[in-house]
């Protein structure tokens, strides 16, 4: 199966928005084992649109479209759909029913504009969007499939995992199998180069993709039954596993956070948090999954030194070592674990940036960890980034260095 992805949206070619649903749906389409040969971004124009609909339809068996499926007069998926096929948009009563009891459940009036999100022609199958309101189009004429989705991402990935997968199962005969080893605490090109004795195998393969919050190793196989692919991954899996260690630290959707949340409820421990160069994101990020918010008592954002000493981390600690040092962050993770009477204290403390701070660099971080076991600690090399970057990256190497501390992982191994 050929397959072409369809991009609609003025914002898009204006450089207003960037196009990660077509980078989602491609990495995707590859693990299901259909071939993508073409990707285009179009205008909100109808004859446009219909254009590069006429182009992808002789040269591609599959078209993903997303975008376009709004209510508003520039929102044309539906209408390029209609005119390049010469069939008559409908409105179905079904749909606008629904339509209409999901705007009245919120108590909010639905504009009459929206009914046309409600219509179908006769060769599309609706794929429902329980997040949203607009519905996407499964449409089948002449061997040929096109999927149109919202272009909003939440809504489009839920309808393509839950609505337009499984229709595509007979398509891809179910021969492909993908696993994604997550892997933090080392860069790119230092897994590609441990990895270098498997990159050059056929079946299964093996790429690495730079994410925001890791390194991601994608083994993808194919063979006869699903079962046979998984087996086939597995055996590699395993040795990836080898080579990697303990840098591997989930699958799949996996995160740092989740991971942590995990082990913290084995372990039915608790977490508390004091930190200073990430302005409250780490007590944010470690509570965007459930299993962390369970376990996690609480966090203080201590930017001032007045708070910081407020909170129980010495006078004497920050006039002698500074407040941007191992030392403080120490204080601090024991303070933070005396105050709210948890299992673990994490405290940290940096330089943001751009500036440099007590005549050190930005990016510079400082981590500790005090539980049990005694106190663990881990830091930064300096500048790395805009300020954002800096505070991401101190995110992960505490989260990590935390993952690392409750697995057993010593430091230096």
């Amino acid at each position: 199966m050929r397959a072409e992805i369809l991009s609609c949206g003025t914002e898009l070619l204006l450089g207003h928005i960037t196009d990660t649903n077509a980078t989602y749906l491609a990495q995707s389409l590859s693990a299901l084992g259909i071939d993508l040969y073409f990707v285009s971004q179009v205008g909100d124009n109808q004859k446009r649109i219909v254009e590069t609909l006429k182009r992808a339809w002789e040269r591609s068996d599959l078209i993903i479209m997303t975008g376009g499926l709004g209510p508003t007069e520039d929102d044309l998926a539906r209408e390029s759909i209609s005119a390049l096929l010469g069939e008559k948009m409908q409105v179905d009563p079904t749909l606008e029913n629904e339509l209409r009891n999901h705007f009245s459940s919120r108590q909010v009036r639905m504009p009459e504009r929206n009914v046309k999100q409600a219509t179908l022609i006769p060769s599309a199958r609706v794929l429902p969007n329980p997040v949203g309101t607009a519905p996407g189009w499964w449409v089948e004429k002449d061997n040929h499939i096109i999927v149109a989705m919202p272009g909003v991402p939440r809504e489009m990935y839920r309808m393509w995992e839950q609505e337009a997968i499984p229709r595509l199962k007979p398509y891809t005969g179910g021969l492909i199998f993908t696993r994604i080893l997550r892997v933090s605490g080392l860069g790119e090109s230092a897994v590609e180069e441990q990895l270098d004795s498997l990159l050059h195998s056929n079946n299964p393969t093996i790429a690495t993709y730079a994410k925001s919050d890791a390194i991601d190793v994608r083994i993808t196989a194919k063979a006869d039954t699903s079962a046979e692919a998984e087996k086939q991954v597995s055996e590699m899996e395993v040795q990836v596993r080898q080579i990697l260690g303990h840098h591997v630290f989930g699958t799949n959707k996996e995160t740092l956070q989740s991971v942590v949340g995990s082990l913290l409820q084995a372990r039915n421990q608790s977490l508390a948090v004091m930190e200073s160069l990430t302005g409250g994101l780490l007590s944010s990020t470690i509570t965007d999954v459930p299993s962390s918010s369970k376990h996690f008592i609480g966090g203080v954002v201590a930017y001032s030194i007045k708070v910081k000493e407020q909170m129980g981390v010495p006078h004497d600690t920050i006039e002698r070592y500074g407040a941007v040092s191992e030392e403080t962050a120490r204080a601090m993770a024991h303070a933070i674990r005396e105050y709210f009477g948890a299992v673990f204290g994490v405290g940290i403390t940096g330089v943001a940036g751009p500036d440099k701070q007590e005549g050190k660099a930005a990016g510079t971080i400082h981590i500790a960890i005090e539980g049990p076991e005694g106190v663990v600690t881990g830091m930064g090399p300096g500048w790395r980034g805009g300020r954002a970057d800096n505070k991401r990256f101190a995110i992960l190497s505490t989260l990590n260095l935390l993952r690392l501390h409750l697995e057993g992982v010593k430091k230096g191994e």
